[in-house]
């Protein structure tokens, strides 16, 4: 069984900057992909960026050159560097790890103040 602890989300003005982290314990053999959802009130949840164990990666086009995701595989760690943030941007972001099956991350609130 794998967990997922995020954290690094808060309140920024927009422009501002924030990184998000999400540390993998227990099962961790075989992880794949990597990434994170967000969902903001009364939205779906998006896709925001997946990294894959090669490092391979893909955004959505909405963060495209603001956002930038990155792993750590020997610390089965991923990041989320968010620079010129938006109040669009507002949700919470959830960390996922893909194995046999998907795992979530309880979820961390980004704010951005317009």
């Amino acid at each position: 069984q794998v967990q997922l602890v995020e954290s690094g989300g808060g309140l920024v003005q927009a422009g501002g900057s924030l990184r998000l982290s999400c540390a993998a314990s227990g099962g961790i053999s075989d992880i794949g992909a990597m990434g994170w959802y967000r969902q903001a009130p009364g939205k779906q949840r998006e896709l925001v960026a997946m990294v894959a164990w090669l490092h391979t990666t893909d955004y959505a086009d909405s963060v495209k050159c603001r956002f930038t995701i990155s792993r750590d595989n020997a610390k089965n760690t991923v990041y989320l560097q968010m620079n010129s943030l938006k109040p669009e941007d507002t949700a919470v972001y959830y960390c996922y790890a893909r194995q046999s099956r998907v795992y979530w991350g309880q979820g961390t609130q980004v704010t951005v103040l317009s």
